[in-house]
């Protein structure tokens, strides 16, 4: 080897049993290669190079890993909690790394080579039988005791595996077996009484080092799940020392001379036997946390160390704590929302808390080992306070689960989140703090203050608290543009799902599930025009389907010719109104898109609203000199808006410039507003400042990508029911009774 050379290491697996192992490769300076089917694995994710390829495909990943290798060496391969030991041996034998024979690995994986191999051997295992067809099964039903267990022969996680206690339950556990096997072979073997053993150990220079004896926690027959594990074991030492002579004799039976082992031992009335023996450390997080915390040894770096063909440097154990597993198992059913977790993350002796689903996803009735919601992990100087702990913390946390087709905003932004890939990380509070600069994306321009300013300037009032009323039922309808609307609350326009939004969905369908869910819920969607010269076709198509209840808003575009084409367009859809951007004189897309726009006259602007028959907007006004130059030239309507602050950086937010722009306006134009609003309570403020109804953006964008039109109803829905109750609790029995004696402006300015 070339002194001083980066050495590689190849890890099989990119999923979240694998990644402890990557971060600490990475840690010890090693440079990672991930193979995994799904390029978006959080492993493949971290790899200094992913490669693509399934952990089962063994002759591909051994190609691949030929082809990495004649241009970068590798020096060692493996994996951690997944059955790939076959192809961790094939490539290990294909570039002569340290690793067992390919053999070794086969019969270290198929249950049925590997039980006839242990027993062969002197080994002691259950009594078992291949099975094939169901004839098979029934014929060792009648010669063998039952209770009996089948299982596949050749997947892990307890897939697939399921006691049989009465012969009419052959058939369906036979289907579930053959349904679990990757070749078709299945195992039958008897039902083994007594408590359950996992076992880990390092194999090296002809020694095996025993890492960690847990107790097993086997649950939901007759199925066989584990739901938890603690270690160290709390069996008599006698029976420990019984269980690791039989583990340690069924790794030398097998072959193992090199890496890594685990075992799951039954410890019977006749004495410990085996369950099972894998070439590999355990999954179910006891290599990677729970033995390391228990005892301070870092056995992935061990592990890693083996693999590399080095000796171990530090196996000794610094301390001895008692370290539990135990899994979140909620009802079956859809995770509405998942609370608490912070909360128990600070009880002393949480260690990790580790989520594998999250709102939206579906929590099944467990069959077996795959499809836990979470684990949590905590340690203590006895079992009775550790396993305490481990309860509390899982009391704390709050899992909602409701029937499939059910709706929480927490579901809306888990779902937006996988949509929006890199362009938008759906925040608890879309503040703009994650996507400052990102334009082209969703965030504003720049640093982003225009964007997080619009939330402060809101934050600058409070509400003054008024409930000596008989307001109960608050009218929240406006008139607006000859339409009677049920909240001041519109969709303000968004396009550009390409260039802004990984391409989450088409202009279409969010034009669509936009328009729609306004509609359902008795307001109006705005649709934009967009970088693209003909994109604005497709928000007018929408609007044309849904009888013209929509607002398109074109972009000031160089020529007049051009915006009246649209402006036309526009009408032969049936819009109700149509608006202008005019702060989009210099805005990015258009400038990459080649696209010329310009600052309109008074003049100009008089010529385009010559050309309507419908109410004319003009939104992105940020000053009253500005909002009477477009009374002047013609507006029926304003939008007070910095556009999101996509277009400049350093504005104000536009709460704190509204007051003055609607004192100068006087009520000669209807008055809209954007910029920041999230909940109820600031539409109030933006009436209370002046406005007759206001415009959300991103969150609404956010809501149909989650939930498509459903979601635009549910986020519609939450803001109408928070301004009923700010209006209740403002003494507002409709929405012309709120005026600025609703509010008070800090007076220290102070943002919260």
């Amino acid at each position: 080897m070339t002194k001083n050379r980066q050495r590689h290491l190849l890890i099989i697996g990119g999923g979240v049993f694998q990644v402890p192992a990557i971060k600490v490769a990475k840690s010890m300076g090693l440079k990672v290669v991930v193979t995994d089917y799904n390029g978006d694995a959080e492993g493949m994710l971290m790899a200094d190079y992913p490669i693509e390829v399934s952990t089962r495909n063994i002759n591909l990943t051994v190609n691949a890993a030929k082809q990495f290798h004649a241009s970068c060496r590798l020096d060692g391969v493996m994996t951690v909690g997944t059955d790939a030991s076959q192809t961790v041996a094939a490539v290990a034998n294909a570039l002569n790394l340290p690793g067992i024979p390919f053999e070794v690995a086969e019969r270290s994986t198929d249950k049925i080579k590997m039980r006839r191999r242990l027993h062969e051997m002197g080994i002691a295992v259950p009594h078992f039988r291949s099975v094939w067809t169901i004839d098979d099964l029934n014929a060792a039903i009648k010669d063998m005791s039952l209770p009996l267990v089948i299982k596949p022969c050749d997947n892990m996680g307890a897939r697939g595996v399921k006691m049989i206690s009465e012969p009419h339950e052959a058939p369906s556990a036979f289907h579930e077996a053959k349904e679990a096997s990757i070749s078709g072979k299945l195992i039958v073997e008897e039902f083994m009484e007594g408590p359950e053993l996992s076992l880990d150990a390092l194999v090296f220079d002809g020694r095996i080092q025993v890492t960690g004896i847990a107790d097993r926690i086997i649950e939901r027959a007759p199925y066989f799940v584990e739901v938890g594990h603690t270690l160290p074991s709390n069996q008599l030492q006698e029976k420990q020392d019984q269980a690791v002579e039989l583990f340690c004799s069924s790794i030398k039976a097998l072959g193992i001379d090199i890496g890594a082992a685990k075992g799951d031992i039954k410890l019977t009335a006749d004495g410990p036997k085996i369950i099972e023996i894998a070439a590999r450390l355990s999954g179910g997080w006891m290599s990677t946390f729970t033995y390391p915390l228990a005892t301070g040894v870092n056995l992935m770096k061990a592990a890693i160390e083996v693999v590399l063909g080095d000796t171990p440097t530090d196996l000794e154990e610094k301390h001895e704590l008692i370290s539990v597993e135990r899994a979140i198992i909620p009802r079956a059913g859809k995770i509405l929302s998942i609370n608490g977790v912070d909360d128990a993350r600070k009880i002393k002796g949480v260690k990790e808390i580790i989520f594998l689903k999250e709102a939206g996803d579906s929590a099944e009735e467990l069959r077996s080992n795959l499809g836990k919601t979470g684990y949590v992990i905590s340690t203590a100087k006895t079992r009775e306070e550790a396993i305490r702990i481990n309860d509390l913390a899982r009391q704390t946390i709050q899992i909602k689960v409701g029937e499939p087709g059910e709706v929480t905003w927490e579901v809306i932004r888990n779902n937006a989140r996988k949509k929006f890939y890199i362009a938008c990380k759906a925040c608890a509070v879309c503040d703009g703090v994650e996507c400052a600069g990102k334009v082209p994306g969703i965030g504003g321009i720049g640093s982003g203050s225009s964007f997080t300013e619009n939330l402060h300037a809101l934050a600058r009032y409070k509400v003054n608290l008024r409930t000596i009323h008989n307001v109960k039922d608050p009218d929240l309808s406006i008139d607006l543009f000859g339409q009677r609307l049920s909240i001041p609350i519109l969709a303000a326009p968004i396009t550009g799902m390409e260039t802004n939004l990984a391409g989450g969905m088409d202009e279409k369908e969010y034009a669509a599930a936009v328009v729609n869910g306004c509609i359902s819920m008795g307001t109006i969607g705005m649709v934009g025009d967009g970088a693209s010269p003909n994109k604005y076709l497709i928000g007018l198509e929408v609007i044309k389907k849904l009888g013209g209840l929509g607002i398109p808003v074109f972009k000031p575009r160089a020529f007049n010719i051009d915006i009246i084409k649209r402006f036309k367009a526009a009408e032969d859809a049936g819009a109700i109104a149509v608006g202008i951007d005019i702060d989009a004189v210099s805005f990015k897309t258009m400038t990459m898109k080649n696209q010329a726009v310009g600052p309109k006259s008074i003049e100009e602007l008089l010529e385009l609203k010559s050309h309507l028959s419908v109410p004319f907007i003009l939104k992105g006004i940020m000053n009253p000199k500005t909002a009477l130059a477009a009374i002047e030239a013609g507006a029926d309507a304003i939008v007070v808006s910095n556009h999101g602050g996509r277009v400049m950086d350093t504005m104000p937010g536009t709460a704190e410039v509204l007051p003055e722009i609607a004192s100068a306006v006087a009520g000669r134009v209807k008055i809209l507003v954007d910029g920041g609003i999230r909940e109820g309570i600031d539409v109030l403020k933006m009436l209370a400042l002046g406005a007759d109804a206001v415009m959300i953006g991103r969150p609404i964008c956010i809501a149909a990508f989650g939930a498509a039109q459903e979601g635009v109803e549910f986020y519609l829905n939450q803001k109408r029911s928070e301004l009923k109750k700010a209006m209740i609790l403002t003494g507002c029995p409709d929405i012309n009774h709120i005026d600025p004696s609703v509010i008070v402006r800090d007076s220290k300015g102070q943002v919260y």
